[in-house]
């Protein structure tokens, strides 16, 4: 299973992000997938949700300003960020969970968000 994470870099407070992750050596169609991201001396955690069937979540700092999608036939989820703030600076990971009795993590990609 490889996760290939891309979009990040640096943007102004307020303007947007668009991160890609795709996806090979699973079914990726019947997956969940998630982005997580961890700020500078934070935890973990988890940003976004979209099941198989296109239900998605989010946490509640995010939500109204963050879509998450997906592709199958591309084999891709994404994460669009909008209004970006200086507390969503992290380094996001695109995650595939509970597959095969274990999380499997993209490589990160770092969101810098200037105030």
């Amino acid at each position: 299973v490889q996760l290939q994470a891309c979009g990040g870099g640096f943007v102004q407070a307020g303007g947007s992000v668009r991160l890609s992750c795709a996806v090979s050596g699973i079914n990726f169609g019947i997956n969940t997938m998630t982005w997580y991201r961890q700020a500078p001396g934070k935890q973990r955690e988890l940003v976004a949700s979209i099941s198989s069937g296109g239900t998605t979540n989010y946490t509640d700092s995010v939500k109204g300003r963050f879509t998450i999608s997906r592709d199958n036939a591309r084999k891709s989820v994404y994460l669009q960020m909008n209004i970006l703030k200086a507390e969503d600076t992290a380094v996001y990971y695109c995650v595939l969970p509970k597959w095969r009795s274990r999380d499997w993590w993209g490589q990160g990609t770092l969101v810098t968000v200037s105030s």
